[in-house]
Parts: structure tokens; sequence; C-alpha cells
């Protein structure tokens, strides 16, 4: 995994200079102008990033952290930068790979996984509970983590009920 993240790491200096030429194409001051023509790409690259750095030490990117990995601003102020909802979108995707993630990994016989991933999903939900979501794209992928949610739990259940992982058994009140 180490070796990948660093690969991935790489090819986000292909897409700091891709940024950087974006950056002189329109006016600073008409970024939401433009947004729509971005917005997708850059929600799959905070997704990307995301996803690198939680491989890398399990915890949550910040939004300043990613744009830095892509070469942009994390303020408005300051011209081409990280819009927060599509900041929000990138985390809310990597809930869902981390959910496919946990499946695979106790596919492949690594039953702690799932339950760092678990608490991980459960953390992220509960700090998105806290947020006032309109009813717009970013309300509609949030509902979604609600499924990731339900779906993390299950697999953790299942390796308790199987005695598949210690330290799942041993919080659900079987033996160890």
């Amino acid at each position: 995994v180490p070796k990948k993240c660093q690969k991935a790491r790489e090819h986000f200096g292909t897409v700091r200079t891709q940024m950087e030429s974006l950056k002189t194409k329109f006016p600073a001051d008409q970024y939401y102008r433009f947004h729509e023509h971005w917005r997708f790409v850059l929600q799959r690259l905070v997704f990307l990033a995301a996803f690198v750095v939680y491989l890398e030490s399990e915890t949550l990117v910040t939004r300043e952290d990613v744009a830095e990995i892509l070469g942009i601003e994390a303020d408005r102020e300051r011209g081409f930068h990280l819009d927060i909802e599509d900041y929000l979108s990138g985390v809310l995707t990597l809930a869902s790979e981390l959910v496919r993630l946990a499946v695979n990994s106790v596919t492949a016989g690594d039953y702690s996984r799932p339950l760092r991933i678990s608490t991980f999903i459960n953390e992220l939900d509960s700090g998105f509970r806290l947020l006032n979501l309109k009813n717009d794209s970013l309300r509609k992928r949030y509902d979604g983590l609600k499924y990731d949610v339900k779906k993390i739990e299950e697999v953790v259940y299942d390796l308790s009920i199987r005695g598949l992982n210690k330290e799942a058994t041993g919080g659900a009140g079987g033996e160890k």
C-alpha cells in the first residue's frame, strides 16, 4: 500500500501542473461562472487525495491539505480555490469507497481493518449530521452516507457473529 500511495502522490504533480494551467484560462473573479466545468473533476480529485491520505494514516485529510496536494487555494479570496461543497462531496465518495474496502478486506482475511473503517465512517457521519445541508446534490450524497454506515455495521456485525475478529467479538460480548 505505501508504494501505491507514493505512486499516486507522484501523479498529483501532474494534477498541480494542469491546475496551474487552468488558473490562467479565465478571470479570477469569475470562478463560479465556470465552476460547473471542473466541479466533478475537483470532487473526484478530492476523493483521490482523501483516499491516499486515509490509506497512509487512516485519518481524514483537511480541506487545506487537499488544496495543497492539488496546487490550488483553500480560501476563496485568493482566486482559484477548492470550494467547500466540492471538498465535502469528495469526502462522501471516500466513505463509499471505504465501505467497499472493508468488504474486500474481509475477503482477503484482514478482519481488523473493517473495525477501523467503521469507527472512521461513524465519526464522519457524526460530523455530517452537524451540518445544515440544503436539499441539493450534497444533501443527496449525504443521504447515501447513511447506507454506507448501515453496510459497514453489517460487515462488523458479521465479523463479530462469526468470531473472526477478537476486537469485534470482545465488544459484542462473545468469547475471545
